[in-house]
């Protein structure tokens, strides 16, 4: 039975929900160990894991604008405003006041926070790496069209 209005509150039998059981658990345990190093490394200078996204995703997006950040990682302004401070106050992010109008500010990676930023993600994506050489890459297509759902699902609450 469908509830017509959330697609996602239907009865789930036992049999299945114990499977489903099983990857909440798998990617539980999954997302523990591709974090373990970075959380370690980051705790060790007294940042947290939102200060690891936010490296990421500067040096993906570099010269993008504060609000243009906002979106890509869909956050709000409050959940972005102290790590992007902090990373800039500490020499990690560059922010620069863009030439064709002056109420944006344009941020990247220093130097100092690329190096950081790699440090952090490299780690995960060796992990990666080991991981979908073991499987092939029909499996690894398989895991992205599984993310790419699961994360478009978020929009359908």
């Amino acid at each position: 039975m469908v509830d017509q209005n959330n697609k996602f509150k239907k009865v789930i039998g036992d049999g299945r929900r114990d499977e489903l059981n099983l990857a909440l658990e798998a990617i539980h345990f999954g997302f523990k160990a591709l974090i373990s190093k970075p959380d370690e490394q980051l705790a060790e200078i007294g940042y947290s894991r939102i200060h690891h996204r936010v490296l990421y995703f500067i040096g993906r997006h570099a010269n993008c604008s504060v609000n243009e950040l906002l979106k890509v990682m869909d956050v709000s302004k409050q959940y972005l405003n102290r790590p992007l401070r902090q990373l800039t106050d500490d020499g990690y992010v560059r922010v620069k006041i863009d030439s064709k109008d002056r109420r944006v500010r344009r941020i990247k990676l220093s130097g100092q926070g690329e190096k950081l930023e790699f440090e952090l993600s490299n780690d995960q994506r060796l992990r990666f790496e080991a991981v979908f050489e073991v499987v092939g890459p029909q499996a690894e297509a398989g895991w992205r069209k599984v993310m790419q759902l699961m994360a478009s699902s978020a929009d359908t609450k």
